[in-house]
């Protein structure tokens, strides 16, 4: 078991702005409807929404009062649903958890479908986290050179598919960095040990999202290719492995390369892809499922 998700809230994207937003909406409104916990509207030119439940991702990166707001409904939960007192370095952690996961999947989810990187900043997003909603105020996008979307304003064609890969790396990194500054104090660990949360967010959240489409082979094949191995800032990779399925059969499981402290809280009750799980409690947990 893992940090429980997020309660679904499902609304469609929807065009508020000119063309440019046209490069990312189709790959968004798959998400929505995959994953309703992920509804992200793209619009340009517009401040992302704060306040009424919206969190600002730079007011966040800022720390102080509004990421004390923001994990203060991560320890009221946590004490709603499992009866007891979190650690605070254990509430940052669940906390950056449910941002990072649901934040790579801005960069993943459009790479994935439509071969595009938007860079977004932490200035470009804001996040409503009990709605399960996203705004973005896109501009730039990365794309390969014959995409439709490479004549868009803000269309920047790169070269081939390891060039695009690079430029989700960057761009998410550029996103996640001053975010994994703000929490550092809070969580106790080192600057690496961050950038191995980080890799396993951009991991294991197309993963199951590349499951819910059907997709979760090729998922599995990009995310390889994308993270292949400690590299600049991800020291870790996707690091897939094969091993056997509930009927006999091969299935993917990976390794966290990072801990998200769930077992604090329920020992008994450990994470999928927790690195203290034994391969044949996973394969039994995904059959149940």
């Amino acid at each position: 078991m893992s940090v429980p998700p997020l309660r679904p809230f499902h609304t469609e994207p929807v065009r508020t702005g000119p063309a440019p937003t046209d490069a990312l909406l189709g790959a968004y409104r798959r998400l929505a409807e995959a994953l309703p916990s992920c509804a992200v509207t793209v619009t340009t030119g517009t401040v992302p929404p704060t306040g009424a439940g919206w969190v600002h991702a730079a007011d966040l990166a800022a720390g102080g009062p509004a990421l004390d707001a923001y994990l203060a409904w991560d320890e009221a939960q946590v004490a709603r649903d499992y009866g007891q007192r979190a650690r605070p370095d254990v509430i940052a952690g669940f906390g950056l958890h449910r941002y990072a996961w649901h934040i790579c999947l801005l960069f993943t989810v459009p790479w994935f479908l439509r071969r595009r990187v938007p860079r977004l900043t932490v200035g470009q997003v804001s996040y409503h986290r009990t709605r399960g909603r996203i705004a973005v105020r896109t501009g730039e996008f990365a794309c390969l050179p014959d995409d439709p979307a490479a004549v868009l304003p803000g269309a920047r064609p790169v070269a081939d598919e390891e060039a695009l890969r690079a430029g989700l790396r960057t761009a998410a990194a550029e996103h996640l960095g001053p975010v994994l500054d703000a929490f550092r104090p809070r969580m106790r660990r080192g600057i690496r040990a961050l950038w191995r949360m980080a890799a396993d967010e951009i991991t294991e959240g197309l993963w199951h999202v590349g499951g819910l489409l059907g997709e979760e082979p090729r998922a599995v094949a990009e995310l390889t290719a994308l993270l292949p191995g400690p590299g600049d800032p991800y020291p870790a990779g996707a690091a897939f492995r094969a091993t056997a399925g509930a009927e006999g059969g091969p299935t993917v499981t990976r390794s966290r390369a990072s801990c998200c402290l769930f077992s604090t809280l329920r020992p008994e009750e450990p994470c999928a892809t927790c690195p203290r799980t034994a391969d044949a409690e996973r394969i039994a947990s995904r059959a149940a499922n």
